[in-house]
């Protein structure tokens, strides 16, 4: 039985980029990472500004087709001209017709015309120069990153950072190969002034100049350049023809809304304040063409002496953007501003950079939206489940674009897309979702229903355990849905959390086991989750002797799976049906003003960020308001009266290193846990690392598993010095417990009363 070769080859294609790339790209993506996280928090008006910038974006989509005639009207106006482009060929040729004009008016210099460049995704989405290349013209990036790209004939990894996966000893090499340079490349100052000459020479003689636009200002026709060299205003202004082309989504209302975008790009960039040239341009600018003074492109630069026939063409690109407006799924991903914040804050990204997480043109979480609607789903399809929903990106974001929610969109889509697969039959019956004959693949349809799963397994436990772990199965599950052989499997409990729940006397015998006189008044519905319920069930009590020993009686009720996981696989109907089934359960305990107590994260996340879009609005929002993490809830409780003394306390400034889940980081519930240490004796350090790499079944699976272990060192190695460590995830612990090699529990685990 041979095994998959798609799984095989993807496994060798990433760990291959994890032997090449990753080393030198995640140290210069978690540095941007931290930097932006640092400028994010010297801002004291962010939330608003992310608001305010969500808010613009959302108005200039809506009347898309009004700005668009605005700023044709405004351009032609000021005597330049506005060219709609339907799709890339029709962008490129009309490119080439200016190119081609300026050659046949003579007023090109030198046998073939020249163009030199400003960086622009937009231009590598319709690949631009190569279709001007084909014309018969030389093209010049003159952006350093993209310069390098284009002498290394690759395509960026970084939608910022064009050539972050390449070393400063390889860029080098590069360009001693192609220039054969008398200086030698000892530092990156070297670098930088051999392309600071070469490409200064390139602006002064080229008959055009091109650039993209960051934002286009429609009520003016002010074009928004945004850059940290400086060579996109020397190539809008020094050639007499200056060609603009952007995506139609880069128009916005009028010149006073750019403030927030001027605020934020470089912040989530790079974590700078601001970049070093922010220029807008009103072209045709009535300046005369540019000349440089001295021989370093970084001298001042000054107008020169007479008038200047200078001419403007903006290209405003479609290529698919007017059906992704239509989308009511994929509109959103027209908000983005090309940052690249999803990508630094991203660990997969951050270990195989954006030639592995990454389509034709666009990389890292927003490039699922990207390549899907202007691409097709196929171009989506072989990178998109390197996004494992952990939700880091949605703090990043600078226009609070949802992108784990596009992920899953487009994930749902190809899954329908796909034939079933050959062994397809082994789940049918055993996994009831909602997905049955939609084509879901086999390994997705196992995972998105992991708690049919794990309630046979826990059924026929300890068998089911010894059985999963005989080499025959473990091979047999690396070839039918492609869990890698080399991961640990969970251990089922015979005994199920709500079991042995009822065998405690129910929730009965937790009212009288609840401290009384507390004054307190609170009732607390316990969530068991699928993790807690039938594999570490001792943090499920260990949930209950805590609640129970501060005044708080508790029920374990049988609820259904909540969705999260079939969510992960892009089974979104199924999800939809799990998350009503869910809250019709709840509703009455709810009504009954009982507190819903959840453990795992991403659970909770479900309830408070997923459902929004799953449930009824006021449901939703019944459940989100009534949803407590179980450190938040025991916060609430000592803040309002709850003696701490209940808890297990440590001696006093006890050390414990502390990893929290990356959803409840989004959720912003890692400082309630710290607290509640903090108040029983312990002294908390937090990680940095962004995440464990686990996430959930991204971890077993074979083609990602080199992944997920490569992000988990980096935490591994963070707490390698630190004697007791917890952790508040499921997938975090089993991670962090394999690379250490030692048990990682939930903090109520350690906080919980001994009984």
């Amino acid at each position: 039985m041979a095994s998959d070769p798609s799984r095989s080859e993807t496994a060798e294609r990433l760990r291959h980029l994890l032997e090449t790339e990753g080393e030198i790209v995640r140290p210069r993506a978690s540095e941007d990472n931290a930097r932006r996280e640092a400028a994010y928090d010297e801002l004291a008006n962010l939330e608003a500004l992310r608001a305010d910038a969500r808010a613009i974006k959302e108005d200039a989509i809506d009347r898309l087709p009004e700005l668009i005639e605005t700023v044709r009207e405004v351009v032609e106006e000021n005597g330049g001209t506005v060219y709609v482009a339907d799709d890339a060929a029709d962008a490129n040729a009309y490119v080439a017709d200016v190119v081609d004009a300026v050659d046949a008016d003579g007023r090109s210099d030198h046998d073939r015309p020249s163009v030199v460049k400003s960086k622009s995704m937009t231009t590598e989405e319709i690949d631009l120069n190569d279709a001007l290349e084909r014309e018969g013209v030389d093209v010049y990036e003159t952006d350093l990153g993209e310069w390098v790209i284009q002498v290394a004939d690759e395509s960026p990894s970084h939608i910022v950072g064009p050539a972050m996966h390449l070393s400063r000893e390889r860029i080098a090499e590069l360009l001693r190969e192609e220039f054969d340079p008398d200086v030698e490349f000892e530092t990156a100052a070297d670098l930088t002034a051999f392309a600071r000459d070469y490409l200064g020479e390139r602006i002064r003689e080229a008959d055009v100049g091109i650039t993209g636009a960051n934002f286009v200002v429609a009520d003016s026709g002010t074009i928004t350049l945004v850059t940290n060299e400086g060579n996109a205003r020397k190539c809008a202004v020094t050639p007499d023809t200056h060609v603009a082309v952007a995506g139609i989504e880069k128009l916005i209302p009028s010149i006073e809304d750019l403030e927030p975008f001027v605020n934020l790009i470089a912040r989530s960039a790079t974590g700078q304040p601001i970049s070093q040239y922010v220029t807008m341009l009103t072209p045709p600018t009535e300046s005369p063409s540019l000349e440089f003074d001295g021989p370093d492109a970084d001298e001042p630069i000054t107008a020169s002496d007479g008038e200047s026939d200078r001419e403007f063409h903006l290209v405003l690109l479609d290529n698919g953007r007017t059906a992704m407006r239509e989308d009511d799924q994929l509109r959103e991903t027209l908000y983005c501003i090309r940052c690249g914040a999803c990508s630094n804050a991203c660990v997969n990204f951050q270990s195989v950079g954006g030639h592995g997480f990454g389509g034709e043109t666009y990389s890292g979480g927003i490039a699922t939206g990207w390549e899907a609607g202007l691409h097709g789903q196929d171009a989506a399809a072989e990178f998109n489940d390197l996004c494992t929903g952990c939700t880091r990106c949605v703090d990043a974001c600078p226009v609070e674009i949802d992108i784990p929610w596009i992920n899953t969109v487009v994930r749902d889509r190809i899954n329908r897309g796909k034939d079933p697969g050959t062994y397809d039959f082994l789940v049918d019956g055993l996994t009831p979702d909602a997905e049955s004959g939609s084509g879901v693949p086999l390994d997705k349809r196992f995972f998105g229903n992991v708690g049919t799963v794990a309630k046979l397994a826990s059924a026929t436990a300890p068998l089911s355990n010894w059985l999963a772990g005989t080499g025959p199965v473990r091979a047999l599950l690396e070839r039918t849905i492609g869990i890698d052989r080399r991961r640990d499997l969970p251990v089922f409990q015979r005994q199920s959390l709500v079991d042995w729940f009822e065998a405690n006397g129910g929730a009965e015998a937790s009212r009288r086991r609840a401290r009384v006189g507390t004054a307190l008044e609170r009732e607390a519905v316990l969530y068991p989750d699928v993790y807690t319920n039938y594999v570490d069930v001792a943090r499920g009590k260990a949930t209950v002797r805590t609640l129970e020993a501060l005044g708080v009686p508790v029920s374990v009720p049988s609820l259904p799976e909540s969705g999260r996981a079939a969510l992960s696989q892009g089974m979104i109907a199924t999800a939809d049906r799990r998350a009503s089934e869910l809250y019709g359960e709840l509703a009455a305990d709810i009504d009954a003003g009982r507190d819903v107590v959840v453990i795992e994260p991403s659970d909770l996340a479900a309830f408070r960020r997923e459902y929004e879009r799953l449930l009824p609005e006021a449901s939703f929002e019944r459940l989100r308001s009534n949803s407590y993490e179980i450190c938040e809830y025991v916060y609430g409780l000592l803040e309002n009266g709850a003696d701490v003394g209940a808890l297990s306390t440590a001696d006093g400034d006890e050390p414990i290193a502390y990893h929290s889940h990356c959803q409840q980081r989004t959720l912003d519930l890692e400082a309630p846990t710290t607290a509640v240490l903090e108040r029983c004796g312990y002294t908390p350090e937090t990680t940095g690392s962004e995440c464990c790499g686990m996430a959930g079944s991204f971890g077993y699976k074979r083609e990602y598993y080199d992944v997920s272990v490569d992000a988990g060192e980096q935490l591994a190695e963070e707490l390698e010095g630190s004697e007791r460590v917890v952790a508040s995830g499921t997938s975090c612990s089993d991670q962090l417990e394999t690379l250490l090699e030692r048990p990682v529990p939930h903090p109520i685990e350690v906080l919980g009363p001994d009984r």
